[in-house]
């Protein structure tokens, strides 16, 4: 069934055939368990298709999945005792279900014989074979596909809706399982609170029959004997899983106190290893969760509440995370470790006032305006909402950083989200919590697909991210600073108040929507005077900037006078001192005067030291003269990285700790310092490099990982 591909190389497919049935809702029912790092437990999927996906003809065009177009294969799952619940024994608790986990506690052995798993030695289809029509093929059973990888699948059934009490309440057929998901799915709004209710209830029914499913490399199969379409399909589905250790959606790692923690990465798979879903941007969903762990653990989600622990039996708590606003799967996050709530020893009244929260249960809707959205419960519609400058926020992060985040990280909070709601209006969300992660998390991680970036999309939906699987490609820096500095283009050519007012008329006409960067621009150009586009058009915007490589025209005049500006000329200033130092001999003759250095920002100390890193040579002494000027190794990360780079070139041995330092705590940015000391060609400064990289390897993210064995060995 699958065409090899080289899993570390080669495009990632999204598989899921959103374009004949859409995920409306996730439920899932997890269990964290540090001893085998593995997450398991339950996940439920309604479903919604539409028209468009009744039965087609015999006719249609089949693009299988195997090159030799022989029927898929599909099992039954093997005998699993699980006990099904009975409805009159039904917990009323909200996300709690009373279902056994198999094999709980056990080290993933799954696979090992090939059966109900990703199998190992399958790695995907081929390129030309991704973009699969999923649909009804004349007689043949219609195929769910879900995104999926590095999971063990144990069981997938459809669950029995229909038996949930008090059902009949909101749903005209309560006999007729797929329609009451549809009358489900459909509540509006402002009953948003019963319907994820009913969710949860639904979400413990018992099953009401095991369906056929299969699995490979990239996703999940899922078949029911007789469903011939999307509409005759079950629309209520549990599957019961486990991950794996090696899953590449989530990192098991040691925070910055040694202790145990794993975290969502901003994986390229995303969180199809975290759990079975649909990938496409287009599949936007909501979700509830509930998560249980370790008493002494916290579970933190991007849910929309603000969850406190429930303690279950003796030593285990369970939190509950929901959201109302639909999202793509990929924005789904989830981090558990011993976090410390890092609070302000002194908080006014004042500061309470300004972020108490607003719930959509208090809303008081205007519906003033129409949003472009699919419909929730939406604050852009809360008058409340609307002016809350400071949202309600957390602060999470391991003990041992208690004090430096009390003083310089919680005061900046609150002027940062009043900012944002100045320059961009109402904050989406209700709340925020902000996790300090260790030092492994990929800083440019959470860059994630959408639509352009993939290849041919087919009838089903599914698709391909071009060199999606590549790990150099996190790296690779480019777009992201040209479109930094795009947007800076823009604001100063169409002057700051023109262009923030733009921008927060855009956020209030796209948000809850997927944009893409063609859709900015163009609203941007029909917003502004026609004398002050200045020749602009979509087409040239993404000739100069998007789609040439090197830095464009309007960035290089610009770059020529930001040299002229007063912070810039104060650093050549400086630059010229360091150099005279630098040139003088070790005996001075005492006439000669001391250069008095003024003291620099962060980003002049940056500048500065790009400028040093030019000159030939740069002298121990002068180089020692300039750690103790500035203290650069107590500096942040862009300034001590550009120190780094200075010892490195100049084989400044006495500051090699700090080099060693660097790669250790600052591993994302580190990748560039290891081809640096291996491309020296210097014995010790390799041995160095080789040594950091054992401390450190099964911490580090691994893409970072991937790509730095590839310069080292």
């Amino acid at each position: 069934m699958d065409v090899k591909l080289d899993p570390s190389r080669d495009d990632l497919p999204l598989m899921a055939n959103t374009s004949h049935i859409l995920v409306k809702h996730y439920v899932l029912d997890l269990d964290v368990d540090f001893e085998s790092q593995i997450i398991e437990g339950t996940i439920v999927l309604f479903f919604e298709s539409g028209n468009r996906f009744k039965k087609r003809s015999s006719s249609t065009e089949v693009a299988c999945l195997s090159e030799s177009n022989e029927a898929c294969k599909f099992r039954m799952p093997e005998p699993c005792q699980i006990p099904v619940t009975n409805t009159k024994t039904f917990s009323s608790k909200i996300g709690y279900n009373d279902f056994v986990i198999c094999g709980k506690g056990e080290k993933d052995t799954s696979g090992k014989d090939g059966n109900h798993d990703n199998q190992e030695q399958a790695s995907g289809i081929s390129s030309s074979k991704y973009c699969c029509d999923t649909g009804n093929h004349g007689s043949e059973e219609f195929l769910l596909v879900l995104d999926c990888c590095d999971i063990s699948v144990l069981k997938v059934e459809e669950v029995d809706v229909a038996a949930v009490p008090g059902i009949e309440k909101f749903t005209r057929s309560p006999k007729l399982r797929n329609q009451i998901v549809h009358e489900l799915v459909a509540l509006p709004a402002d009953r948003w609170r019963e319907q994820l209710d009913y969710y949860a209830l639904c979400s413990q029914a018992p099953g009401c029959g095991e369906l056929l499913f299969d699995t490979d490399t990239w996703s999940l199969q899922i078949r029911k004997t007789g469903a011939q379409t999307a509409t005759d399909f079950p629309h209520a589905i549990r599957i019961r899983y486990r991950t794996k250790p090696q899953g590449r959606s989530v990192t098991w790692t040691s925070d910055q106190s040694g202790r145990p923690c794993v975290y969502t990465v901003g994986s390229p798979i995303n969180n199809r290893a975290l759990f079975p879903c649909q990938e496409p941007p287009v599949a936007m969903s909501t979700w509830q969760a509930t998560v249980r762990a370790a008493a002494s653990l916290v579970v933190l989600m991007s849910g929309e509440n603000s969850a406190e622990p429930t303690q279950l039996r003796e030593g285990y708590s369970s939190w509950h995370y929901y959201v109302t606003m639909p999202m793509p799967a990929s924005t789904f996050t989830i981090a558990v470790g011993s976090w410390t709530e890092m609070k302000p020893e002194i908080c006014s009244s004042n500061d309470l006032a300004t972020e108490r929260s607003f719930s959509p249960s208090e809303a008081d809707f205007r519906y003033v305006g129409v949003c472009g959205h699919m419909e929730y419960p939406c604050r852009f519609q809360n008058a409340s909402a609307t002016t809350q400058k400071i949202i309600p926020h957390r602060v999470f992060a391991p003990a041992c950083l208690k004090r430096v985040c009390q003083e310089t990280l919680l005061p900046l909070i609150p002027p940062c989200l009043s900012a944002a709601h100045s320059v961009l209006g109402t904050h989406p969300f209700s709340r925020l919590d902000v996790l300090i992660v260790p030092a492994n998390f990929s800083s440019l991680g959470m860059a994630r697909p959408n639509k352009e970036k993939t290849g041919h999309v087919s009838d089903s939906g599914s698709s391909v991210i071009r060199h999606g699987l590549n790990p150099e490609k996190v790296f690779m820096q480019v777009h992201y600073l040209k479109g930094y500095f795009l947007l800076q283009f823009l604001a100063k050519t169409l002057g700051e108040d023109t262009y923030f007012s733009f921008l927060r008329k855009f956020v209030h006409t796209f948000h809850g929507q997927l944009i893409l960067s063609q859709d900015f621009l163009q609203m941007l150009l029909e917003n502004i005077p026609e004398e002050k586009r200045l020749e602009l058009s979509v087409g040239n915007i993404f000739r100069d900037w998007l789609e040439s490589s090197g830095i464009p025209q309007p960035l290089q005049r610009e770059r020529q006078a930001l040299a002229e500006c007063g912070l810039a000329q104060q650093v050549s200033a400086e630059v010229a001192k360091w150099v005279r130092v630098n040139r003088r001999p070790r005996k001075r003759k005492r006439k000669d005067r001391e250069e008095v250095f003024e003291k620099l920002l962060p980003d002049q100390l940056v500048l500065l030291l790009e400028h040093l890193l030019e000159q030939k040579t740069v002298t121990p002494r002068t180089l020692q003269s300039l750690e103790r000027t500035y203290h650069l190794s107590e500096q942040d990360a862009e300034v001590r990285h550009r120190w780094c780079e200075l010892i490195v070139k100049h084989k400044y041995t006495k500051a090699y700790r700090d080099v060693e330092r660097f790669l250790q705590e600052d591993q994302a940015m580190g990748i560039y310092l290891y081809g640096e000391l291996m491309l020296s060609e210097d014995p010790r400064q390799q041995h160095l490099a080789r040594r950091c990289f054992e401390l450190s390897r099964e911490q580090m993210d691994r893409s970072s990982a991937a790509v730095v064995a590839e310069m080292l060995f």
